[in-house]
Formats: C-alpha cells, structure tokens, sequence
C-alpha cells in the first residue's frame, strides 16, 4: 500500500502526526504499508512557489492512495487567485479526477450532548452526504472579473455538467444506496436552475438501473431545512459540487463537530484522496489542540474504500469509539464530567485502544 502524505497547513501537520502515528501501530500488526511526505498549498506554495508543485504531483500520482491534513491560511488571502492554497486542493483532484467525494455524518452516542440540536433529533444519526467534486460552478467556463458593456466591473462563474459527469456520480451514489438502506435522495434546484433541471432528469434514469433503490428528490433550499428539521429522514444524498459543499458542512455540525468527520474523494478505480472534513483553524495551529479523529477516521475510509481492508478499517474505528467511550475529549467535543485532552494526547490513546 503506497500512500502520500500531504500534511498542509494550519492544524494539518499535527492531526496527521496523529493519523500517522496509527499508521504506523497497524504497520508493527503487519500492515504492508510504504508512506512518502509531500507538501500541498499554503506549504507548498513556501516551499516551490505554488500550490500543488510537480513533485507533489508525481508522488500523488505513484501513490495508491493520498492522506491529507487541511490547507489554507490568513497569511496567503493576498496572492495571487492562481498562487492560493485552495487552488492546490482543487488541482489536485481534478489531476487525480477525483470526481466522487464521500462525507459521512455519524453521530456517536456519546457524543449527541454535544450537537447543536436536541438529543432526540440527533440520536442515531448516520447519512452519507455524496458530492460531485471535479464539476459544476467551481470549475465551469468561463468565468472571471471583468468589465462590462456599461463600464461596470462584474464577476460571473459558470455552472455546468455534462452527461457523463452526472451519470457517474449517480451510480456511485446508487451503489453505496444499495449497500445501506436502499433510500437515496437527490438534492437539486430544478425549479430555477436549467444545470440542476438536467441533473434530475439524468439521476431518474440512472435510477431505473437500480429498482431495488427508492429514489426522491428534493430542492436544495428544503433539504438545507430538513437536516435541521429532520435529519434522520435522510440516508444517502446525492448532489452536485456547490450545494454538496454547502450541505456536508451542515450535516457536519448535526454531529457536534466538524472535527469529527472524516471524508473519502474517489475516482473510478477507488484510487482517493483522504482528508478530514474541517479547515486548517490557523487559530489553534502549533498548541497541540486540535481534534485528530476525523484525519484517523479519514485513514479508516482509505483502508476501506482504496485498499479493501474493512477489517482493519474497523479496528480503527473501534479504537475511536472506545476512546470516546473512556470519555476522553479535545475541546471542540468537550462535555462537562468528560476529560479534556490534547490532540497528542488522543492520538496516544486510539494507539493504546487499538
């Protein structure tokens, strides 16, 4: 198993020590694992003076499988668009075609005190949230600042989807339906946008290739409503990149924090690119108090998802929830009569737990 690590910046080098340091434990078992450290964004762009350099992109491209920390940081909001940290992250996966992003909203029991919303509406929770990555408005031309028949600046970015795109994700979607409850939502806004009109007409026939599936759909505003109103109602989603985005983080929050979610981003053979679902929080970088769970998970997903290895992904898994079990807790989770930890602190114990 050849797997990139790309710490990142911000929090990123420390949660993937972390991640890392497990690694290495299934490593001692007996896991046949080689690893290789590049650098993307922010420290990417100290290093070669831009955000996803050739070297990355060759190690990425050797590797089977690529674990990320998070990018991004306030001292790079004046460069250049092109130069940014974010726009390593979204070369990367157009590179790899990473089209199928993965982000799972599980609510562990001892953790629905801490979810913004009420136990009884949360507990139980567990939807799989999957977002087109490589199309739509982020990457539809053209698109631009310029100036326009009046004399007036004026912004435009462009949403599109072709056909196959849609088709694709559909079916990934359906599979991982078929593999749970057999429900699957997609989410839309057919009523006003021609873009999504399409994706609802190309996801109702891809259904028709899995009867055994109850598909509905459901306007993205709505949707946005019922994860607060009546999460559980939801099992599988599927949707396009920008309202995807906008949902995962979400239903991200249903859980009680975005430090717990982890997320898998695929291209047709499984190869992924593995990361937590939360940013590179510059304002905790470097004091050792970050949630390491969701990177860990993250690996959990790679071992399953990339390498076929759900045994091990579930000796992973299982040390998270006995550690959260024991109580422990880094702040973002903290709960009072809980023990609150470092980040350090939790790797050490899902090390001990494993």
């Amino acid at each position: 198993m050849k797997i990139a690590i790309l710490p990142g910046d911000g929090i990123g080098p420390e949660i993937v020590a972390q991640a890392c340091r497990v690694l290495e434990a299934l490593r001692s078992d007996g896991l046949p694992v080689e690893t290789e450290h590049g650098v993307l964004g922010g420290a990417a762009y100290d290093r070669h003076g831009e955000p996803y350099p050739e070297a990355t992109r060759r190690l990425v491209h050797a590797a089977d499988a690529v674990l990320l920390g998070a990018v991004g940081g306030p001292q790079y909001d004046k460069l250049d668009r092109p130069l940014r940290p974010e726009r390593g992250l979204l070369a990367i996966r157009k590179d790899l075609n990473l089209f199928a992003n993965l982000r799972p909203a599980l609510l562990y029991p001892e953790l629905a005190g801490a979810s913004t919303l009420k136990p009884e509406v949360v507990a139980g929770l567990d939807i799989m949230i999957v977002r087109e990555l490589t199309g739509d408005i982020y990457f539809g031309q053209p698109r631009g600042i310029a100036v326009n028949e009046l004399g007036e600046r004026e912004a435009y970015n462009t949403m599109r989807y072709s056909e196959s795109e849609v088709r694709r994700i559909a079916r990934v979607a359906f599979g991982i339906a078929m593999k749970r409850s057999r429900r699957l939502c997609s989410v839309d806004k057919a009523n006003v946008l021609e873009t999504t009109e399409f994706w609802k007409e190309i996801v109702t026939d891809v259904g028709r290739e899995f009867p055994e599936v109850e598909l509905s759909h459901m306007y993205v505003d709505n949707a946005a409503m019922q994860l607060v109103r009546n999460p559980k109602q939801f099992d599988v989603m599927v949707t396009g990149n920008i309202f995807g985005d906008i949902l995962s983080d979400e239903a991200s929050m249903l859980t009680g924090s975005i430090g717990m979610l982890p997320s898998a981003s695929l291209d047709e053979n499984n190869k992924g690119l593995y990361e937590p679902s939360h940013g590179s929080a510059p304002d905790i970088a470097g004091r050792d108090l970050a949630n390491p769970l969701a990177t860990i998970l993250s690996l959990a997903m790679m071992l399953r998802y990339s390498f076929n290895r759900d045994d091990v992904a579930t000796r992973v898994e299982s040390a998270v929830k006995k550690v959260l079990a024991a109580g422990l807790r880094t702040a973002d989770i903290y709960q009072p009569g809980c023990e609150k930890v470092s980040c350090t602190a939790m790797g050490d114990a899902v090390v001990a737990a494993l």
